[in-house]
């Protein structure tokens, strides 16, 4: 079983050796591969509802993997979780902004781990605000493409530090550091959404005279010129 280049980019953000919980694990393909790599020495696989819940222990025992090694769990979020029991949460393939609820729901767990690793599907730049707001900041990001999509990953750790100016929270502060080899088309999705923003926007008399429209413009000629590096 190999990871798409997706998944795969969240399980190289893992820390070796951790004890890992995969929220919202869809068929357990993550859980399995951080077993299989001996990048996790322990899993909890969660998941909302019960189809993915089914597949993901269906997954698990085809594979020939203990029961302690990947615990599979029905719930929501990092209720799963008791505190303490894991140090790094991965979590992929919803909005950023849910992520900010799913952490803040349980501050109990979230206050005791040392990685979170996130893949949002949107809501990036309020992920990454709502980490510089609650004691976290982000060391490492990166760009994976799967069936056309750039997918953006971030690794967070606990720690206070200065939040980077709007534009890269937009970005990503360490994608714009590191520079990577898919960081244009990264730059050339969002100035399209943007874009697209705007032009719903310019529908309403009411609206360009608004905050919101200068704020998504001034984005908009910063987003253009940074794509001149």
């Amino acid at each position: 079983m190999q990871l798409d280049d997706r998944l795969q980019a969240l399980a190289d953000f893992v820390p070796k050796g951790c004890r890992a919980a995969d929220i919202g694990t869809d068929h357990g393909y993550l859980a399995i591969d951080l077993i299989r790599e001996e990048k996790a020495t322990f899993v909890v696989a969660g998941d909302l509802n019960q189809g993915p819940y089914e597949a993901a222990k269906r997954t698990v025992h085809e594979n020939g993997i203990a029961e302690d090694q990947i615990s599979v769990r029905l719930g929501n979020g990092l209720q799963v979780l008791a505190p303490g029991e894991v140090d790094t949460v991965c979590i992929a393939g919803m909005g950023g902004i849910l992520m900010t609820q799913i952490l803040e729901q349980s501050m109990d767990v979230t206050d005791k781990l040392t990685t979170l690793v996130l893949q949002p599907m949107n809501g990036a730049m309020e992920l990454r605000s709502w980490l510089y707001g609650h004691k976290w900041h982000i060391v490492d990001e990166a760009l994976a493409v799967d069936d056309g999509r750039i997918y953006e990953i971030i690794k967070a750790e606990p720690g206070a530090e200065k939040r980077p100016e709007p534009l890269e929270l937009l970005i990503g502060p360490m994608l714009w550091k590191n520079k990577p080899a898919l960081l244009k088309h990264h730059i050339e999705a969002l100035l399209f959404q943007q874009r697209r923003i705007l032009s719903g926007m310019e529908n309403s008399a009411r609206a360009v005279k608004s905050k919101k429209y200068a704020a998504i413009k001034k984005q908009v000629e910063e987003l253009e010129a940074r794509l001149t590096w």
